[in-house]
């Protein structure tokens, strides 16, 4: 009897250790407890992910590091626009989405075009294939959310 419930604590205790582990591999903390990079520490992750992934040369590192930096820049400031219109409590018209929609458009184009510039054929095609699964990773992601918040 004993022998027994020594082996079903055991159990009990093995089981919860390893849910616990599981746990923390799926979640990530809430974004409050993340912790905040500057633009620069940004940069310089992406730029070393990209290096990784794509075997950039150096020349190659030093045009997409600049890419970066004006990526960045340009998206902060629409995030500091956007939020001090919501601060504000005004919210876009129809047609100023329509307009916001089509720079987005118009730089993410730019964007492309000037990584296309920069990396050679493979590079350039294994980049893509990199964002669109990032954009389905993202996708995922905001439906898990939603099915979480119903």
């Amino acid at each position: 009897m004993k022998k027994l419930f020594i082996a079903a604590l055991l159990f009990v205790g093995i089981t919860s250790f390893a849910q616990d582990g599981e746990m923390d591999a799926n979640q990530r903390p809430p974004r409050e407890q993340r912790e905040r990079l500057t633009p620069e520490q940004r940069n310089e992750k992406q730029l070393k992910k990209l290096t990784a992934d794509l075997t950039l040369d150096a020349k190659q590192q030093e045009q997409v590091k600049q890419l970066l930096a004006e990526r960045n820049t340009k998206s902060e400031k629409l995030r500091e626009t956007r939020k001090e219109q919501r601060e504000k409590g005004t919210k876009l018209t129809d047609a100023q989405k329509e307009t916001f929609k089509k720079e987005m458009t118009a730089e993410v184009e730019a964007n492309d075009a000037k990584m296309k510039g920069i990396l050679t054929a493979d590079q350039y095609i294994k980049w893509k294939k990199n964002q669109e699964e990032n954009k389905d990773k993202a996708r995922d992601k905001m439906r898990e959310r939603r099915n979480d918040n119903d």
